[in-house]
Parts: C-alpha cells; structure tokens; sequence
C-alpha cells in the first residue's frame, strides 16, 4: 500500500487534482468531509473542529484540552484511513503526520497570487479585494496549523517530494505527473513497510485512546511508540498508581505483547480543563 499526501494553497487547484489523482490511481480520496465525519464519530465536536481545523488557535484555545483532544482524533482518523489501504490524504497536515513512513509522498500545490486571486473572484464572485483577503487569510492559517500542532513549515518546499505550479496545467496532467512519480519511487519493498508502519501508528493510537479516553487514566502528553507487538508509553503523571494503570491499559490491547513504560512522575501537573 501507498500514501499520497497533498497540501494545497488556496485556489491552487486541490481538490480538482486530487479527484483526477484518484481517477487514475485508484486510489481513495480522503477529504475533509470523509475526516470530518469520522471525527465526529469519535466524539469531536463540530465547534471544536471549527477552532482548529487547518488554523493556528487563538490563545484560551490554545490551552484547553480540547486541543490536545481535536489533534489526538485528527491523527486517529488519518491513521484509520491509512489502514484501509491505498489512499489520497487532502491536506490536514498530512505530510507531516505521514512523514518518515515508507511509500508515502508528499505533494504541494501552489500557484501564482495573481492567478489565484482570479479563480477565487471567478468562484466566489466578489471583488478582488475580497478574494485577496481570502488568501491572504487561508495561508495565514494553514501556515499557523502546521506551525502549532506539528512544528514544521507550511511554505518550506524541503518537506514536500514535488511541488508543482499548477498555473499551466490541466489537473488531469499534474495527476499524471504525480502519478508517475509515485511510479518510480515507490517500490514494492516500500508499500511493504508502509503497510507495517501503518498498522503500528493506528495501534498506538488505540492504546492512547484506550489509557486517556476509555479508562481515563490521568497521564499527560501520552505517547504510545509501537514497533512490532512492543509498545513504549512516554508521558506524565502525578502517582505510580496511574503510570501502573496505564501499563495494565496498553497490555489489554489486542496486537500489545510487551509494554515499555517510561512514564515520568510528575508530582501536581495538570492541564487547563
């Protein structure tokens, strides 16, 4: 299996080329609809979705629990939809919650400022000072999403495999251009180990979602590192007892044979509610 990541500025043609990508992949689309809806399965929100989804939280959110909650759920559902085999991730910071995994690649969409600010006005039909504010705020937030919750640079292009200008071309063209980069770099070997990698992330997130949400064990900033059937739990918590509760959570977990814990003490830590 494979992964195709794709940030996208903007009027940049995202979602055009994403459907087109599909059309000659195979691949599953998996846009923000289809997390949106997942999440809210999982319990987020749609207020809460509102205060994070691709943007930089405002200060109070910034420190509620809420945040910690719309990024562990956010990881969950891509994780989720990794597993289920081939697919297209369209923005959400996809490069950077994929990045390091064999057989995913990285894609960013640009175009020119001046012909994104004529398919906005073209779309939404407004003038062009509006649809300049328009991009000047998306890329605003979307920088500021991936600076908070992932501490990587929207704009820098070292993250991405290709970034293409689609100010020339079809959409249909740029998805082949995709495509036969996929072609060549990702070899058999590579679907293989993503596959593995995949089948780990999705399970760590079930041990942390098994320890902080289902047992509401009291450990904070939970990691769980999953490399074969052996977990390794990072965190913080006040007592022994909730670090041992947290040990005997992860060992319930069907695919857990070893648990590492390196939790740490931490005596009267708490988060903002």
């Amino acid at each position: 299996m494979a992964v195709i990541c794709v940030a996208r500025e903007l009027a940049a043609l995202g979602d055009e080329t994403v459907r087109e990508l599909a059309k000659i992949t195979g691949y599953r689309a998996v846009d923000k609809e289809a997390l949106e809806n997942r999440m809210s399965e999982l319990g987020i929100k749609p207020e809460t979705r509102a205060k994070y989804d691709e943007k930089k939280p405002g200060f109070w959110a910034s420190l509620s629990q809420d945040r910690d909650d719309y990024l562990h759920f956010l990881k969950t559902a891509l994780y989720e939809e990794a597993a289920k085999g081939d697919c297209i991730i369209a923005g959400r910071g996809g490069f950077a919650v994929f990045a390091g995994v064999p057989g995913v690649i990285s894609i960013k969409l640009i175009a020119p400022r001046e012909l994104r600010i004529a398919r906005i006005r073209e779309h939404f039909k407004c003038d062009e000072r509006q649809a300049e504010a328009m991009i000047k705020q998306s890329d605003h937030d979307r920088k500021g999403f991936h600076d908070y919750f992932f501490n990587v640079d929207w704009n820098d292009p070292s993250n991405y495999d290709l970034a293409v200008n689609t100010a020339r071309e079809h959409p249909a063209t740029i998805a082949g251009v995709i495509d036969k980069l996929r072609t060549l770099v990702v070899t058999d070997e590579h679907e293989k180990a993503c596959e593995m990698r995949i089948k780990e992330l999705n399970l760590g997130q079930k041990v942390v979602s098994e320890i902080v949400y289902a047992k509401h064990v009291p450990v904070h900033f939970l990691e769980a590192d999953v490399r074969g059937a052996k977990v390794a739990l990072h965190g913080v918590a006040n007592t022994q007892s909730a670090i041992d509760a947290a040990g005997a959570a992860a060992m319930g977990i069907s695919g857990v044979d070893v648990v590492d814990n390196a939790i740490q003490i931490v005596q009267e830590f708490a988060v903002m509610p």
